[in-house]
């Protein structure tokens, strides 16, 4: 079992960056494929990214790919989410998340209570 905790966001203006942090507790983090995910006001929770146990492996979802990075530091238990150009869409709660499986089909056993990341225009 794992237990994550997000941190890292805030408000923020269109254009600007965040980098959203997620400490697992647990020995088990380094076998966990992790993701990040988003849910708006209104709509349902959106997948934006996963990084393998390694890290070797990376998946992004098109609404945020070439603007977010997503990478892992095992050895601090942690994932990372580096937003960049933000916009006012980007304005949701964000969510990390783990599961034993492909970074292409994340259905997360865990997740953290997720952060808040407003974006003004």
């Amino acid at each position: 079992q794992v237990q994550l905790l997000e941190s890292g966001g805030g408000l923020v203006q269109a254009g600007g960056s965040l980098r959203l942090s997620c400490a697992a507790s647990g020995r088990t983090f380094s076998s966990y494929t992790m993701g990040w995910f988003r849910q708006a006001p209104g709509k349902e929770r959106e997948f934006l990214a996963a990084i393998n146990w390694s890290g070797a492996y990376t998946y992004y979802a098109d609404s945020v790919k070439g603007r977010f990075t997503i990478s892992r530091d095992n050895a601090k238990n942690a994932v990372y989410l580096q937003m960049n150009s933000l916009k006012s869409e980007d304005t949701a709660v964000y969510y990390c998340a783990a599961e034993y499986g492909s970074v292409r089909a994340m259905s997360p056993d865990y997740w953290g209570q997720g952060t808040q990341v407003t974006v003004s225009s």
